[in-house]
């Protein structure tokens, strides 16, 4: 069995970016609480309700001026997403926000889009014991994702940058080039 002498929380383990055991009584409450939002948002979004913007707010960590984001929307706690201006996010996207999610401004980002900060370790033991830990994502301004785009833990995307419909992006991608397939690989510059 896993164990650590850590007088932290769940919660400050995960924070920290250290194991962490993800089905944590407090860390469930969070997440049940970022479901409810989400699926207000989605209720009201479709209503033409007024409330909607203000719950999405209510649910992400930070979002810009003009940002549109189209429900329905997946999220861990929400709160560690932040949206830069501008930007549009499409149908569907998962963005299981364990670490901190940031994405620019002037972004697009397609339909069926997941960002996921979580991993989990390798050994059966610890995973089996449900511990998980997680790595940040960083997108930056102008970037494009293509539907079905999959971007795993600890990766950064550079400004400007196109990801090709379906790639799985599991190595950073630098600024001003066009990044295609499984795993992603740069095809040109910009």
């Amino acid at each position: 069995m896993t164990s650590f002498d850590d007088a932290r929380s769940q919660r400050e383990r995960m924070e920290a970016g250290d194991l962490y055991i993800a089905t944590d009584p407090e860390l469930e409450e969070q997440m049940a609480q970022a479901s409810r939002l989400a699926n207000d948002y989605l209720r009201q979004s479709r209503a033409g309700d007024p409330a909607a913007p203000a719950t999405l707010s209510a649910l992400l960590g930070e979002i810009g001026e003009e940002v549109t984001v189209r429900p329905p929307l997946y999220v861990d706690y929400g709160r560690n997403i932040s949206i830069g201006a501008r930007t549009f996010v499409n149908f569907n996207l998962v963005a299981l926000d364990v670490a901190e999610i940031r994405i620019g401004a002037d972004c697009q980002i397609g339909p069926n889009v997941q960002l996921l900060t979580p991993t989990h370790p390798v050994d059966p033991e610890p995973r089996r014991e449900k511990w998980e830990a997680a790595k940040p994502i960083t997108i930056g301004d102008n970037v494009w994702l293509g539907g079905g785009v999959i971007v795993c833990p600890g990766i950064t995307i550079g400004d400007n940058s196109v990801i090709g419909a379906g790639a799985v992006v599991t190595r950073d991608v630098p600024a001003n080039v066009v990044a295609v397939g499984n795993p992603a690989r740069v095809i040109r510059e910009l």
